[in-house]
C-alpha cells in the first residue's frame, strides 16, 4: 500500500511534494499514483528506441515536471539530466538510461501493492 512512509523510504522528499499539494496526503498519494501511471514513460522508451530525440525531449520535459513537482526524487534527478541531454540534441544511446529510469518507475509502482 502507497504511504507517505514508503515514499519516504523511496527517497521522495514528502514534505515538499505534500506542501504542493495542500499538505492534503490523499490528494498527494493520488497524484503519485498518476505520475507512475503517465504514459511519456512509455512515449520515451519508444522515441529512444526510434532514436527520435526531440519526441524523447518531449516526453522526457513533462515527466520532469511531474516527477519534479511531486518531489519523487529518485525519479525527478535522472530524468532532468536525461532532458537536459536530450534538449541539447546530444546524440548518444539513452536505452540504458531509460531502462534505469522505468525501473525506478516499477520499484515506486512496486510501492503501491
Amino acid at each position: 500500500m502507497l504511504t507517505i512512509e514508503s515514499l519516504r523510504s523511496f527517497g521522495a522528499d514528502v514534505n515538499e511534494g505534500l506542501g504542493r499539494c495542500m499538505n492534503n496526503e490523499g490528494f498527494y498519494l493520488r497524484m503519485v499514483r498518476m505520475a507512475c501511471a503517465d504514459g511519456n514513460f512509455e512515449k520515451l522508451e519508444k522515441a529512444v528506441e526510434e532514436n527520435d530525440l526531440t519526441a524523447g525531449f518531449e516526453a522526457a520535459h513533462a515527466l520532469k515536471g511531474v516527477l519534479a513537482n511531486l518531489s519523487l526524487t529518485p525519479l525527478s534527478g535522472p530524468v532532468s539530466e536525461l532532458t537536459e541531454r536530450l534538449r541539447a540534441g546530444t546524440p548518444g544511446d539513452y536505452r540504458q538510461t531509460v531502462g534505469e529510469i522505468l525501473k525506478l518507475r516499477d520499484e515506486l509502482k512496486a510501492l503501491d501493492r
